[in-house]
């Protein structure tokens, strides 16, 4: 496995689901450790929730400056990004071994989620669509697809059907709501049906997106 570190939180003894969430630029696993208890997730199924650590590496777009990042971001336009791809993939075969190591935990790919926001929900999109093993779901906040030929290239047959539940804040000055929306029509390109939610909100997460989100969670377990 390659030398990740994560957090790890059990919602109860013996979890039969895992969800993998990373989070987004310069923060850390810990960012969205704080949400679990807030999605009303029963004591049964278990959940185990795994927030890998991005590695640390410099940014170019943020003149170099070295923090946690899934990929390096070459330059920012309002509506696209330049990225290092080799990076984005990288980060996708740590996601894959972060799936192999529950599986051989004893949870089932089709009881893994990936969750990411931001630069981790574009990790999240590209590992989940081309996993060879089918997935449970993805969760999708406030990020878009920064490489689409890296997923249409080797989308995975097991997961054309994928649940998707993707988020995206009307106020968003990072990740613009267009960038969202780009990946959306991707994902709808390639015969997926993506749950589409927006929140008046800038780039970040609210309330009401994680009441949504422990909906959709309970609605699959």
């Amino acid at each position: 496995m390659p030398d990740i570190s994560f957090v790890e939180l059990e919602t109860a003894p013996n979890p039969g689901v895992a969800v993998i969430w990373l989070h987004g630029l310069g923060a850390d696993g810990h960012d969205f450790e704080p949400i679990v208890p807030e999605l009303g997730l029963a004591s049964s199924p278990a959940v185990r929730f795994v927030f890998p650590h991005a590695p640390h590496q410099p940014v170019t777009c943020n003149g170099g400056y070295v923090m946690r990042a899934w990929y390096d971001i070459v330059s920012l336009a309002p509506d696209s990004r330049k990225i290092d791809e080799a990076g984005l993939l990288a980060s996708r075969d740590v996601v894959r071994a972060l799936i192999a190591r529950e599986v051989a935990r004893g949870i089932p790919s089709s009881r893994i989620f990936l969750a990411g926001f931001s630069q981790g929900g574009a990790v999240a999109y590209l590992s989940a669509l081309t996993h060879p093993e089918p997935l449970a779901g993805v969760i999708a906040l406030s990020t878009y697809i920064p490489a689409p030929h890296l997923i249409t290239d080797a989308l995975s047959a097991a997961n054309r059907d994928i649940p998707l539940f993707v988020a995206h804040g009307s106020e968003d000055d990072v990740v613009s709501p267009a960038m969202g929306r780009q990946a959306l029509e991707l994902l709808q390109s390639l015969g997926l049906k993506p749950e589409w939610r927006t929140y008046a909100m800038p780039h970040a997460v609210c309330t009401q997106e994680i009441d949504d989100i422990g909906v959709w969670l309970r609605a699959r377990l």
